[in-house]
C-alpha cells in the first residue's frame, strides 16, 4: 500500500498517533471514571476518530491531489457555509460551551467547521497562487482577493468567539503568501489592520482581558485566572529527565484544566519528562522535515503550495501549542496535533497528511 509514498512521513504520523492514544488514556481516565463512570470514554471516542482519519488519510492517498484545484471554490463555500451555520442559534444545531459556539451538533458526534476551514484556506490560497503566478506581486488583482476572502472566513472565527484559532488562520496565510512571493510591504498592511482591531477585541471582551491577564501576570491570580498555566508549570517541572512515570501523573487529577486536550504536552512532560518532550518534538521535526522537502521536489505549483501549507498547519499549531504549555504565548485554545483529544482535528490532520503523502509520490510527475 506504501509504495512510492513517502514512507518516513507516514511512520512518523502513526508513531504520533499511537503516542497519542496513551496520553489520551493517561490523562483522561481518572477524570472520565469520576465523571461519566467510564475511563475509557476518551480514548474510546479517540480512537474511532483516528480509524475514520486513518480512513481518510488512504483515501487521501489513492486521489489525486490535482482533482483538489477544481473543487477548491465548493470545498471553501462549504466551509464558509458552517462556519455561518455555527453562529445561528436560532437553527439549534450550534453547541456552546462556555462563552463559544464552535461546534455543529449532529445525531452521532459533533463537528469544528473551523478544522475544516484551516484545510479549506490552504487550499484556496495554493490554487489562487498557482493561478496568479507573478500577479500575486500585484496588489488590486493578486494579494487583497485572497486577503479579503481569507480575511471573511477568519472574521467568522472571531464572531464564535475563537481568536487562537483565527490568529492562527492570519499567520498561516501570511506564511504562504510570503512564500508564494507577495511583496513584504504589502505583508506588513496586514498587522497595521489587524492589531486595532485585536486591541479592540481584547479590550471589550473579558474572555480576551482575562486570556492576555493570564500570560502576563499568571501569579497575581495563582487560584483564578493564572491557575491553568501555573498548574501547567508545576506538571513540567514536576517531571524533571525522565518523568515520574506513565499514568503516574498528578496534575490529571483536576487539576490542570484541559489536561487531555490544549495542555496533553504539560501530562507528557510530568509523566515522561524532557526526555519524553524531546521525543515528540523531534517527531515533529522530522514529519515538518519531510512536508518541507515534498514541496521542495514537486515539480506543480499548486502541488508545491498546497505541501508548504499543510507542512506549516502543523508547525504553526506545534509551535502555539507549546508555546502557550511553556507559559510563552497567552492560551490559544489550539490543539497538539494528532496527540491532544479531539475528533475534528484529529480527522482532518489525518486526511491533511493523506493529500502531503499523494503529492509525495504524483508531484514530480508531470
Amino acid at each position: 500500500m506504501i509504495k512510492g509514498y513517502d514512507r518516513i512521513l507516514i511512520y512518523t504520523v502513526l508513531a504520533l498517533l499511537v503516542i497519542g492514544w496513551i496520553m489520551v488514556y493517561s490523562s483522561s481516565a481518572v477524570m472520565a471514571e469520576i465523571t461519566y463512570h467510564d475511563s475509557f470514554k476518551f480514548i474510546k471516542k479517540q480512537l474511532l476518530f483516528s480509524l475514520i482519519g486513518l480512513i481518510a488519510l488512504v483515501g487521501a492517498m489513492k486521489i489525486n491531489y490535482r482533482r483538489l484545484s477544481a473543487l477548491t471554490y465548493p470545498i471553501l463555500i462549504l466551509s464558509l457555509l458552517l462556519l455561518v451555520l455555527v453562529l445561528i442559534p436560532g437553527l439549534g444545531l450550534s453547541h456552546r460551551v462556555g462563552v463559544a459556539k464552535r461546534w455543529l451538533m449532529t445525531p452521532w458526534f459533533t463537528f469544528q467547521p473551523s478544522e475544516l476551514g484551516k484545510l479549506a484556506l490552504i487550499i484556496f490560497v495554493a490554487y489562487s497562487l498557482a493561478k496568479k503566478g507573478d500577479r500575486i506581486k500585484e496588489f488590486l488583482l493578486g494579494f487583497l482577493p485572497i486577503i479579503a476572502i481569507s480575511g471573511i472566513m477568519i472574521l467568522l472565527v472571531i464572531f464564535e468567539p475563537d481568536m487562537g484559532t483565527a490568529i492562527f488562520m492570519g499567520l498561516l496565510t501570511m506564511v504562504l503568501l510570503f512564500i508564494g512571493g507577495t511583496r513584504f510591504s504589502y505583508l506588513l498592511t496586514v498587522p497595521l489592520i489587524a492589531v486595532p482591531g485585536l486591541y479592540f477585541f481584547i479590550k471589550h471582551s473579558h474572555y480576551g482581558y482575562l486570556r492576555i491577564k493570564a500570560y502576563l501576570h499568571p501569579w497575581e491570580d495563582v487560584q483564578g485566572i493564572g491557575f491553568q498555566i501555573i498548574q501547567s508549570f508545576v506538571a513540567l517541572s514536576s517531571g524533571g529527565l525522565w518523568g515520574v512515570g506513565l499514568g503516574d501523573g498528578r496534575q490529571k487529577l483536576f487539576f490542570l484544566p484541559a489536561a487531555h486536550t490544549d495542555f496533553i504536552l504539560s501530562i507528557l512532560g510530568e509523566e515522561v519528562g524532557f526526555i519524553g518532550i524531546m521525543v515528540v518534538i523531534l517527531l515533529f521535526a522530522l514529519l515538518i522535515w519531510r512536508g518541507v522537502r515534498i514541496a521542495l521536489r514537486t515539480e506543480d505549483t499548486f502541488g508545491a503550495h498546497l505541501a508548504m501549507g499543510i507542512t506549516a498547519m502543523i508547525a504553526l499549531q506545534v509551535i502555539i501549542n507549546m508555546g502557550v504549555v511553556l507559559g510563552l504565548l497567552p492560551t490559544k485554545g489550539l490543539t497538539l496535533p494528532f496527540i491532544s483529544y479531539g475528533g475534528t482535528s484529529v480527522v482532518m490532520n489525518l486526511a491533511a497528511m493523506g493529500i502531503l503523502l499523494n503529492i509525495s509520490t504524483l508531484g514530480g510527475k508531470r
